[in-house]
């Protein structure tokens, strides 16, 4: 019942967050700026006996917050047919008087959720969470969020460096820590801000490992709302990572973390190492390397033990084929936003007035529909800033259709080798590049099962209207089962593209999207596309032949599209991309082999 309310937290409530409130909190305390309320959208049977269940057990948690240094506590009562199971917990640079407080106003909040089953507070100073079933052991649930402020900082890079340290020692430390919690800082040089402060939390009832994999899913949501803010918060079921160039604890409250991240594993190393990198280069080298290093891990499962299954999920909306022919007004041509391998995609405006993209599904037999469903009820459920939405589907028709985002800079396709050659600088094409590979993170590891997309390309990568990478068309996705390092299946992607060892040997695991996010790295760098024959009378090479031929002459940068503005760009900072995406490809194969498998 747990596992089945996550998801129903995840698809129905985080809908009706009632507020994000993300002003810079006074230096006063309690903290009680809201960042997330919301309630579950099923009502008890028996209002009476909940409430007094409710009652009781708040009762019950103020008493226990109220003893000096206490600053977590549980509380249930199942006497009845109405049982209530309840946790809360304060940051622990607050004073007993102050924790109470937050508590108190969070218990005093939390009742707008009426006689629903279920809800939780989620202030800068506390969390209170309620629920018919218990939940303590929960973790990372889908939809888990990072939640930036406004306030900037003159030297950004500079404070994005120091913040992205510590956050990344937090989450490597934090979990070994008595009570999981951390609170740190560190001085920034060069900036208008003096100083970046960090903490890092878990709920005490959940496992170290659990801890440390939902510290993971926070670090790499809130990470990025250091490349424009000063202010930050992730906030997931069982933890919360904040860090602020503002004080928001004492700084003699801060707790030695150092000899919690001595004898870590080469992937803990590497965090804290990419964590103070400088620079554009520095981002994008960790986040590659974390997808390298849990590539290779073995598969963790989800909280409270056991892999959440595809069957506990509930699908996308139906829509009905009229409306989405309405709405896509017959699907005119002119309307047409793009085909590909899986069907036509069309603009369209639904009932509500919103503006998506419906896609026209080419499936011939009734088992691969049937296959094609299943996969639909696990994307609807994937939820993050670097994946396109699906918001729902329609299978009673002719047509199998989904509805999906609209993104109004279309495909990055467009961008590199179309119409629109040129147009992007190198931050737009760099931001591009990061987004993608955050988005395949969640993918492969953030998410609670395995999910491997399979044909990763230019003309799959979406843009909006900021130009920020959505990836898009999960018609050949597939689920990598926990026990497996890898599945055999039938070939399915896109030459050029494609992994040798899964071309080849139908040897599926995350080395496939790995592979080919390689490949398309090069060709945002570059502007050219990886299947181009090359006239081999003029010394021409495939794109990737080209890439290794210019790394091992230390040319690198002859590989750089020739309509980047050479001011706009450091040339260390490409030197570092392009060997990242070697590294990618070279996981897997000899370029070489696979060059001449191209060719015939």
């Amino acid at each position: 019942m747990t596992q089945w309310w996550s998801y129903r937290w995840q698809t129905v409530v985080i809908a009706v967050v009632l507020t994000v409130f993300l002003t810079i909190p006074a230096s006063s305390q309690p903290q009680t700026n809201v960042l997330i309320q919301s309630c579950s959208v099923t009502n008890v049977t028996n209002p009476t006996n909940f409430f007094s269940n409710v009652n009781e057990t708040f009762r019950n948690i103020r008493t226990q917050l109220s003893n000096n240094n206490t600053y977590f506590a549980t509380g249930e009562l199942t006497r009845n047919s109405e049982p209530v199971y309840v946790l809360a917990q304060c940051r622990k640079y607050m004073s007993t008087r102050d924790c109470v407080s937050c508590f108190d106003y969070a218990a005093s909040s939390i009742r707008a959720c009426a006689a629903a089953n279920g809800a939780r507070s989620v202030l800068d100073g506390c969390f209170l969470r309620y629920e018919s079933n218990s939940f303590y052991g929960e973790t990372t649930l889908p939809g888990n969020q990072g939640l930036c402020g406004n306030q900037t900082s003159s030297q950004q890079s500079s404070f994005e460096t120091v913040v992205n340290g510590l956050l990344s020692n937090l989450s490597i430390a934090t979990p070994k820590m008595n009570g999981y919690y951390a609170a740190i800082t560190a001085p920034v040089v060069d900036a208008n801000t003096s100083t970046a402060y960090a903490i890092a939390q878990c709920s005490e009832t959940v496992t170290r490992d659990g801890c440390k994999s939902c510290l993971q899913v926070a670090y790499a949501n809130i990470r990025s709302c250091a490349t424009d803010v000063i202010d930050g918060r992730a906030v997931d079921s069982g933890c919360f990572m904040r860090y602020s160039g503002n004080a928001f604890f004492r700084a003699n409250q801060t707790l030695d973390i150092v000899p919690f991240l001595r004898d870590e594993s080469s992937s803990n190393k590497g965090a804290i190492i990419g964590g103070v990198v400088g620079g554009v280069g520095g981002l994008i080298i960790l986040l590659i390397a974390v997808l390298l290093w849990y590539r290779r891990r073995s598969k963790r499962t989800s909280p409270g033990g056991g892999l959440y299954g595809a069957t506990e999920l509930q699908g996308p909306k139906d829509y009905s084929y009229s409306d989405l022919k309405r709405a896509t007004k017959d699907f005119r041509e002119e309307n047409k936003l793009g085909e590909g391998g899986f069907g036509d995609v069309y603009k369209g405006v639904v009932k509500d007035g919103n503006i998506v993209a419906v896609k026209k599904l080419a499936i011939g037999s009734n088992t691969a529909k049937d296959n094609f469903e299943s996969e639909v009820r696990v994307i609807s459920n994937v939820h993050h800033r670097n994946l396109i939405r699906l918001l729902g589907c329609c299978s009673k028709g002719p047509e199998l259709l989904l509805v999906l985002e609209y993104m109004a800079n279309g495909s990055l396709e467009k961008y590199l080798y179309g119409e629109k050659r040129g147009s992007l600088n190198w931050k737009q094409r760099f931001d591009i590049i990061f987004g993608t590979a955050r988005g395949l993170a969640y993918l492969h590891e953030q998410y609670h099962v395995t999910i491997i997309h399979r044909d990763i390309k230019p003309s799959n990568i979406l843009l909006d209207t900021d130009f920020q990478p959505k990836i898009a068309d999960f018609g050949l996705a597939r689920l990598l089962p926990e026990d497996q390092t890898h599945i055999s299946t039938r070939f399915a992607g896109t030459l050029g593209y494609t992994a040798p060892e899964y071309a080849i040997h139908g040897q599926l695991s995350e080395k496939v999207d790995t592979y080919s996010f390689g490949i398309v790295v090069l060709e945002i760098v570059s502007g050219k596309r990886c299947t181009d024959v090359p006239d081999e009378l003029v010394g021409e090479q495939y794109l990737l032949e080209h890439a290794w031929n210019l790394y091992e002459t230390r040319m690198h940068l002859k590989l750089v599209d020739e309509t980047l503005d050479p001011t706009k760009y450091k040339e260390e900072d490409i030197k570092k991309v392009i060997e990242i995406a070697l590294k990618l490809v070279d996981e897997t194969l000899d370029p070489t082999k696979y060059i001449y498998r191209i060719r015939n």
